[in-house]
């Protein structure tokens, strides 16, 4: 996502080297010498981040703070120092702006604080759309990621929901195929119908047919009323068969027969009942592999196969880790009744490098775990899964195993490095008193 970021800083010197190290992310950067016309600029398009200088020729730049605030809350203000404003700088902090940098400005930290700034602010927005979705009662829409592989299935959605077709989902478990069944259906001229489901894997023809076109009173022991099925139920609406790929070659006769004739009959009765649904499966199977070897009818793949669409695994869309764990993170507190609001760095690294063989689904499970041992506002590292923690262990250098004090500098050490050698921001990283991380620094020979 292009973010839009000013610097704001009387030495044109400093606003070109700021300038051209934040437009290297390909963010749109403006610089100001001063700061009526930053503050016209802002009341115009507001920006997402500013880098602040606190001396201007027209303005305090600890005046311009509320100013900015007013146009547009969601901004975040980094601001520039001189040694002499740290105080000054410091009290700004506390009063909303997100963190300051110090004169001569070192390039590393600019841009590690730019990044960790706007991450707050995408993650920010993030949430708001999630709020408003839930609000909307939208369930369709809340498909969330805007890596380019979940883009392509937003664009099938969108091109493929207002016509009334059959559609094949593939995609490995996990992956999300009933959100986007969910999401055909909304957007559907159908969505005011019934959305039902049905897991064709595991049950009997006879369950299936019973489940599926209902059945009339005394057509077996047990029928003690007639009972309509799921076709029926769904009149008008969408029919989602999950693992369409178990579904037993002899009921995928009765199937091939309802979709070609759109009628149906229960089990045990004689008159045909006409139908109006829509009809979307999906499988984690190849289905064109199983037609050929006799494992399905091919006459019944053909039917299904009007239109495919393919949906990634979790690490094919690595981009979108970030927004599903905020999403989840933010669902399983209000579930738990619990305030866990952010991730620490090294979790949050360490859910980016895994594999997800279970998907999105394994992803959620492992967030609404942590979220249930979570104490305090912060996911950490120890409430992750055991299998995971072992990624903090084995990824440091690729070197084995070492002392646990030769991991803890090494670490501190990649902290300060990804700061700039802010020892400020690596302290709150690390979570600990600048005191405390001063003398790590001193033990380990790092100052």
């Amino acid at each position: 996502m292009k973010h839009r970021i000013a610097v704001v800083d009387d030495e044109t010197i400093v606003c070109n080297r700021l300038s051209r190290a934040l437009a290297k992310d390909g963010d749109a950067v403006e610089a100001f010498t001063e700061g009526r016309s930053f503050l016209a600029r802002q009341a115009e398009d507001p920006f997402d981040l500013v880098f602040l200088d606190l001396r201007l020729p027209d303005e305090d730049g600890i005046s311009l703070l509320p100013r900015i605030k007013a146009a547009s809350r969601d901004t975040e203000v980094i601001l520039v120092t001189g040694f002499g404003s740290i105080e000054t700088a410091v009290e700004a902090v506390k009063e909303g702006a997100f963190h300051y940098v110090q004169k001569p400005v070192k390039l590393a930290e600019v841009r590690s604080l730019a990044g960790a700034a706007l991450e707050r602010i995408d993650l920010r927005r993030e949430n708001a759309r999630l709020r408003e979705a839930l609000r909307d009662g939208s369930e369709g829409k809340a498909m969330i990621g805007t890596s380019p592989a979940i883009r392509k299935v937003f664009a099938m959605i969108d091109k493929v929901a207002p016509i009334d077709c059959n559609v094949l989902l593939l995609g490995a478990s996990g992956t999300g195929k009933e959100l986007v069944a969910r999401a055909l259906h909304s957007q559907s001229k159908r969505s005011d119908r019934p959305f039902v489901s049905f897991n064709c894997g595991g049950f009997t023809d006879e369950l299936i047919s019973s489940e599926l076109f209902g059945y009339e009173k005394g057509a077996f022991t047990g029928a003690a009323a007639t009972r309509i099925g799921l076709f029926e139920s769904a009149a008008g609406g969408t029919v989602f068969l999950d693992e369409i790929g178990e579904m037993p070659l002899s009921m995928q006769v009765k199937l091939l027969r309802v979709i070609q004739e759109r009628k149906l009959l229960r089990v045990g009765g004689t008159k045909p009942i006409d139908l109006d649904v829509r009809l979307i499966a999906a499988t984690n199977k190849d289905l064109k592999h199983e037609a050929a070897v006799g494992t399905f009818r091919e006459d019944l793949f053909f039917r299904l196969n009007v239109v495919t669409i393919h949906l990634p695994r979790l690490d094919e869309r690595r981009d979108d880790i970030a927004p599903l764990t905020t999403h989840f993170l933010e669902k399983y507190s209000l579930s738990f009744h619990k305030a866990v609001t952010r991730v620490e760095p090294e979790a949050m690294r360490i859910l980016g490098a895994y594999s997800y063989p279970g998907n999105v689904r394994e992803l959620e499970n492992i967030v609404e775990r942590g979220v249930a041992l979570a104490e305090g506002e912060t996911l950490r590292v120890q409430d992750l899964p055991s299998d995971l923690r072992q990624l903090s262990f084995d990824s440091i250098e690729g070197e084995g195993l070492m002392s646990l004090e030769e991991m803890e500098r090494r670490y501190i050490m990649r902290v300060l490095e990804r700061t700039g050698y802010n020892k400020g921001l690596s302290a709150q990283i690390l979570d600990v008193p600048r005191t405390t991380l001063w003398r790590k620094l001193k033990q380990y020979g790092l100052d």
